[in-house]
């Protein structure tokens, strides 16, 4: 049988064992993650079957058709998108079988710990520490972390901090995975210029961390971080979506629908935008289908990149067409939401929170470099902190 094939076979063996109508969610998604049809080219036993990637669409599509409900993707995307692979990428067994199941159906909800007030775009540089306790064994951790999206909704989070300070700072840091539930760990909103709060700065104090729940060696945590990092540049800034989808259907059907607002300036600026919209599409295309053959690679950032320069370029024309009307905001009430929902607000809200896609996920200066150094293979800036401890940088 190809493996197409099985796959039908099984997906077939899962509705009928499972119907959608009369099943639970949360028990629908626990039964398709043990059939090895949640993410098919995991191993078998962690929700895959070591097939290769590509070959999701055909469960996807059947499921989809049959009414079956999805995990929710928008709302867990940290889990999915950096967490997972990072966990299958440098975690035991045992850790891989803790986390991916509950990760996957929805049940625990992850948040990333990694950028602090100091070490933002030189995340090399933070200086939370995490220091081992000789009798237990565990590692006690203090700190401050910003910017995490949804810790005030999250179960667990992934975590990087400095466990050596006597040795240049890309080599002593140690990657975690730390329970949101300690009491040690403190979540406060950060209010954006939207009016919401899905970010976060979280203090941490005295958070004891297991060594279980260590990822990776003692030390190789930037390594370790790389992996999230970059799944996350392509988890953000290359999503499949149709043809004419995202923030550019927006702009097009405002434009179909307002002839009024119409003039040849922004026909003309529409036309490249759309243009720019469908290359950066294609090019995603292509992005995926090179990681069915491997990991993620530097190209992530170049389309990260891409996207938050579209995306602050086509709210801001929309913002311009709409005149007098795009003044206006329908809501600054103070939410703490799950998620950012761009396509549920108004051109304002757009228009600010596209501000912050050249910020999180790494911010476009740092997306630069990558491109300059590891996709065009341009010689790399200077550094006079490459060999220098951490503890005796200027600070």
């Amino acid at each position: 049988m190809t493996d197409a094939a099985e796959l039908h076979r099984r997906t077939q063996e899962l509705l009928a064992a499972h119907p959608p109508r009369s099943t639970d969610r949360t028990d629908f998604l626990k039964a398709r993650f043990d059939a090895g049809l949640a993410w098919v080219h995991f191993p078998e036993g962690l929700g895959g079957l070591g097939l290769p990637r590509s070959l999701q669409a055909v469960v996807d599509a059947e499921l989809t058709a049959a009414g079956a409900p999805d995990n929710e993707p928008r709302r867990i995307g940290i889990g999915l998108g950096m967490a997972a692979p990072t966990i299958l990428g440098f975690g035991t067994d045992e850790q891989k079988r803790r986390f991916l199941r509950p990760l996957w159906v929805g049940e625990e909800v992850w948040c990333q710990l990694f950028s602090e007030p100091g070490a933002g775009s030189d995340l090399a540089a933070l200086g939370t520490r995490a220091v081992r306790d000789e009798a237990s064994g565990d590692w006690v951790v203090n700190g401050q972390k910003v910017w995490t999206s949804g810790a005030h909704n999250a179960r667990w989070a992934i975590l990087i901090a400095r466990t050596d300070p006597d040795v240049p700072k890309h080599r002593g840091i140690t990657y975690f995975v730390c329970d949101m539930t300690d009491p040690g760990v403190e979540v406060r909103p950060l209010r954006q210029i939207t009016g919401e709060a899905e970010f976060n700065e979280v203090f941490l104090t005295g958070v004891r961390i297991p060594d279980a729940h260590r990822l990776g060696e003692i030390g190789d945590g930037w390594k370790v971080a790389q992996t999230t990092l970059m799944n996350e540049r392509v988890s953000i800034g290359g999503s499949r979506i149709p043809r004419e989808g995202g923030m550019i259907a927006t702009l097009a059907k405002t434009w179909r629908e307002r002839p009024e607002l119409r003039t040849h300036d922004t026909h003309q600026r529409l036309l490249k935008l759309w243009v720019d919209a469908e290359v950066a599409r294609l090019t995603g295309e292509r992005l995926r289908q090179q990681l069915v053959a491997g990991q993620p690679g530097p190209e992530g950032s170049g389309m990260k990149l891409n996207f938050a320069r579209l995306n602050q370029e086509i709210t801001g024309l929309e913002l311009e067409l709409l005149g007098e009307d795009g003044l206006l905001y329908d809501d600054w009430t103070m939410r703490r939401p799950a998620l950012v929902d761009f396509m549920g607000r108004d051109a304002g809200y757009r228009y600010l929170r596209a501000k912050g896609n050249s910020i999180e996920g790494g911010t476009s200066e740092v997306l630069l470099n990558i491109v300059a150094e590891r996709v065009l293979g341009l010689p790399s800036e200077p550094r006079t902190d490459k060999d220098v401890a951490w503890k005796d940088l200027a600070r």
